[in-house]
C-alpha cells in the first residue's frame, strides 16, 4: 500500500510539472502574413500557477518602444488561460489574458495604459 502512494504521488508530481504551457520566449518575429511595426517578445516562466518574466517592445518608431516590463501573473486552474499584469520602470501598468492553443499564445490586453497591443498571436522562439 505503501509503494502504491508514493507511485500515484510520483505519477501526480510528474504530471504537474508537465503542463508548463507558458514557459518559454514567445513573440511575433516569425510572423508570416503580419505587417510588423513592432517586434513583441515575452520570456516567462511558469512555476505552478505563477508566471514571472519580462516583456519588450522594440520598433524602428521610437514612441512604440517600451524597455524592458516587469511580468507577474496566475495561471487559471485548468492551465491553458493564464491573467499577467505588465509594469515598466515608472510603475505603469497593464493587464492581459494568455491563452494557449497549438503552440501559439494568443495575447489580449484587458486594460491599463497603452503599453502593449491590444491583441497578438505569439509563437514560440525558444524553451
Amino acid at each position: 500500500m505503501k509503494n502504491f502512494i508514493i507511485l500515484l504521488i510520483f505519477i501526480i508530481s510528474g504530471k504537474s510539472f508537465s503542463q508548463n504551457r507558458f514557459s518559454g520566449t514567445w513573440g511575433n518575429e516569425k510572423c508570416k502574413d503580419c505587417k510588423k511595426e513592432y517586434i513583441f517578445t515575452i520570456t516567462i516562466a511558469q512555476s505552478n500557477s505563477a508566471i514571472f518574466g519580462t516583456a519588450e517592445i522594440t520598433s524602428d518608431h521610437k514612441e512604440l518602444n517600451s524597455g524592458i516590463l516587469e511580468v507577474s501573473g496566475y495561471v487559471y486552474p485548468l492551465g491553458d488561460k493564464a491573467q499577467i499584469k505588465l509594469k515598466d520602470k515608472d510603475g505603469i501598468s497593464s493587464s492581459a489574458v494568455l491563452m494557449a492553443n497549438d503552440g501559439a499564445l494568443q495575447f489580449l490586453k484587458r486594460g491599463g495604459a497603452d503599453l502593449v497591443p491590444k491583441e497578438i498571436i505569439l509563437r514560440k522562439l525558444y524553451e
